[in-house]
């Protein structure tokens, strides 16, 4: 059954016990900076087999603190949705949506969120700095 969480700790335990690490992702938008919320789920493999390097995350995202990428969340008016079945195959599907919509009782699953889809292994969503 779906679940929206709107609080950090929540979403950081939720994450880190699926082996999820934040990040963002900065790109030049006409006037501003438009800012990319992921979470990046298996970072532990990416950086195993004696890896001394910098984290490596792929696609122009960088690894970030939580209180950053909750910082950026909030400013976004975003919350996350999740599967919170433990007997589903694909435990770390998240989805982006926008704050107000946690006020709200879903039923139907099927629901497209006003900030657009999101899950644990693609995709992005963004919000503008001014």
């Amino acid at each position: 059954m779906p679940k929206t969480l709107t609080d950090h700790e929540e979403i950081r335990q939720w994450a880190i016990a699926r082996g999820g690490n934040p990040m963002l992702m900065e790109t030049p938008d006409v006037n501003d900076t438009r800012t990319h919320l992921q979470i990046t789920f298996g970072q532990h493999a990416l950086n195993a087999d004696a890896n001394e390097g910098p984290d490596r995350a792929v696609g122009g995202y960088r690894l970030v603190s939580w209180q950053e990428w909750f910082d950026a969340l909030e400013e976004s008016g975003l919350a996350i949705r999740v599967n919170d079945d433990p007997a589903s195959a694909q435990g770390d599907d998240f989805e982006f949506v926008a704050r107000n919509e946690a006020d709200r009782v879903t039923t139907d699953a099927a629901q497209k969120p006003a900030a657009g889809p999101m899950s644990g292994t693609g995709g992005d969503t963004d919000y503008r700095e001014g």
